[in-house]
């Protein structure tokens, strides 16, 4: 797998944390130096934890299935891609956010977690493509720090504007990065 190829997967994988750091931008009156670092260091440090994990149960897995390696990469990818798309499309744009402190350690754990999970899913595909892990991993979790923050700052300043946009445009990026793969391993 090719760096370029990881930095789209990556850009993919960081719109879901992007457009929930857009909420969390939407919150606040002004964006503070440590509002920035906390959502990057928790969606971005969350991004590439997962991968982690997700590299050690595929490495584990992955002799078993390196014969279908292609179609389990295009299904995880398109499938996580498509519940993004579907999430974009079913959102209700009238929700009121959550009441308290939109930088809490419980309420941005649990963020980060629950937009790091597609991550997980891709993370057990890395090592079945023959991706670097480290290149892998720091790509993935650097990548969604930077557009988390730029997300947030996003937020405060457009408003609801992005929030759906975010999602459909890494929905279509993970959608096209699983086809690319099938097609390339198809024709090879």
């Amino acid at each position: 797998m090719s760096f370029p190829s990881i930095l789209f997967l990556a850009l993919g994988l960081g719109m879901d944390a992007t457009a929930v750091a857009a909420l969390r931008g939407m919150e606040v009156p002004r964006v503070l130096p440590r509002q920035v670092l906390t959502v990057a260091l928790f969606f971005g440090g969350f991004q590439a934890l997962m991968p982690l994990i997700g590299w050690v149960v595929g490495s584990q897995v992955g002799a078993w299935v390196e014969a279908w390696d292609h179609w389990v990469a295009f299904v995880l990818l398109g499938g996580i891609g498509g519940k993004m798309l579907w999430e974009a499309a079913h959102s209700d744009p009238e929700t009121k956010p959550e009441p308290g402190d939109p930088f809490g350690l419980k309420l941005m754990t649990l963020l980060a977690i629950a937009t790091s999970v597609d991550a997980l899913a891709a993370g057990i595909t890395l090592p079945m493509l023959g991706a670097p892990l480290a290149l892998s991993v720091i790509t993935i979790g650097v990548t969604t720090a930077v557009l988390s923050a730029l997300g947030l700052y996003a937020g405060r300043r457009f408003g609801a504007l992005l929030g759906k946009r975010l999602d459909i445009a890494g929905g279509l990026a993970l959608i096209a990065l699983g086809t690319k793969i099938l097609v390339e391993h198809l024709t090879a």
